[in-house]
């Protein structure tokens, strides 16, 4: 009788040790969070897009330092699109269905995120675009921290035809020819015609990505400014395409008072890279290195720290790509866990006081509400702030420019249930 208590008392903590070793191995691969990073560090795009990178890296290292996420680790899992439309799509799919990510953080241009679009929404997943883009979307499965037109292009143009700007009355409209550009332009022309504006007097010069070759379109832009009136060149160009761009530009003269550039895809890191400063080109952002602001000293700071110091630039998309970062933390927090449709709910209202020094918030149509600047470039390759909105803007996801586009809504909460529908759709998800 003992023998077989002994007998069943072993078996009992052998089932015991063996139930522990399931779980834990169960579990094994819940000990930490992983965290997609979907950027090109290779290709014309890099020169853009590492950086974003190392922004998510600094971003969970510093959250893994406060303890991680629901008592688990971040850990981030890296792959290199190299710039390639289709490779995005097949590196988005391998994220999400062989490293299961909970979250990705990336794509640049509009063309990598309308690949993975589809894939993200297939697999019901949650992508954090940190870009300025032309708006004309609306996805469930994607929140965007970057502008829309009418927090940059339209402002910018707005700025542009005012005494302060200068009074501007003829147009070059100046891109990479992509989707963003040409969409963007689009709305520009729309919008510069409602202002008045013959079509006479706007110009659009389309180039391919990473163009290198700019002196006829440069002596284009001369001849079109030579005309009479006020001219000013408005910059879509993406990649390292500036860097030839703005060094053709200072090379060829092109008197900055008479034809001033103002880029809606050139940084602080881009002029860096360039090795110029175009001094008295203007950019149009939602944030600037140069603001003054507590939260902007305690972001460059933890920029410099997390380089060694060897690097102190800060630019609009890493700072979108923070928004995006803290916000999507402080959803999983609130949502208390990273299921994705607990924390798209979780996602809406959420706000936190950014380092442009405004409190921006993300609205339900998956876009935020950020304040607009307007930069000048300075002997030191750097922008001082010129002009800023008083308040935030909250961004339009659909132009009312473009006609069928101005009565669609973005709004992801009952009744509406949709990323541009024209009433209520009453989808149940």
């Amino acid at each position: 009788m003992k023998s077989t208590l002994t007998l069943r008392a072993a078996t009992t903590r052998l089932f015991g040790w063996w139930l522990v070793l399931v779980v834990s191995a169960a579990h094994a691969g819940e000990d930490t969070i992983k965290v997609g990073i979907l950027h090109s560090l290779s290709g014309t795009m890099a020169i853009s897009e590492s950086v974003l990178k190392d922004t998510v890296l600094m971003l969970i290292a510093d959250q893994n330092k406060k303890g991680g996420l629901l008592g688990r680790k971040l850990e981030p899992i890296i792959v290199d699109p190299a710039s390639d439309w289709d490779v995005f799509a097949e590196k988005a799919r391998e994220l999400l269905t062989k490293e299961k990510v909970a979250v990705v953080f990336g794509c640049w241009t509009s063309a990598s995120r309308k690949s993975v679009l589809p894939i993200f929404e297939q697999l019901n997943s949650l992508l954090f675009y940190p870009i300025q883009y032309e708006g004309e979307e609306g996805s469930r499965n994607i929140f965007y921290t970057g502008a829309t037109p009418n927090q940059q292009a339209i402002p910018a143009a707005r700025y542009l035809m005012s005494k302060e700007g200068g009074e501007v009355r003829r147009w070059v409209l100046l891109g990479t020819d992509s989707v963003y550009s040409r969409t963007t332009d689009q709305i520009l022309s729309a919008y510069l015609a409602a202002e008045g504006v013959s079509r006479d007097d706007i110009a659009t010069i389309y180039a391919p990505f990473g163009y290198s070759d700019w002196r006829a379109t440069i002596e284009k832009i001369k001849a079109f400014g030579s005309e009479g009136k006020k001219t000013a060149v408005i910059s879509t160009v993406r990649g390292d395409a500036n860097t030839y761009f703005y060094r053709e530009f200072v090379e060829r003269q092109v008197d900055t008072n008479a034809i001033p550039v103002m880029a809606f895809s050139v940084g602080e890191r881009e002029l860096l890279t360039a090795g110029i400063a175009p001094v008295g080109h203007l950019a149009a952002w939602n944030y600037f290195n140069s603001i003054n602001s507590a939260e902007n000293e305690v972001f460059v700071k933890m920029w410099a720290n997390f380089t060694g110091q060897r690097d102190k630039i800060t630019n609009d998309p890493m700072e979108a790509t923070f928004i995006g970062f803290r916000m999507w933390v402080q959803a999983v927090a609130q949502a208390g866990t990273i299921d994705v449709d607990a924390v798209r709910q979780a996602m809406y209202g959420q706000r936190i006081k950014a380092p442009s020094g405004f409190e921006v918030v993300m609205n339900t149509n998956h876009h935020l509400s950020k304040p607009v600047m307007i930069g000048k470039i300075n002997s030191f390759g750097t922008f001082e702030v010129i002009w800023q909105s008083i308040n935030p803007v909250r961004a339009d996801a659909w132009s009312k420019y473009i006609p069928d586009s101005a009565t669609r809504t973005a709004d992801w909460t009952f009744p509406w249930v949709c990323g541009g529908c024209i009433e209520p759709t009453f989808k149940e998800w």
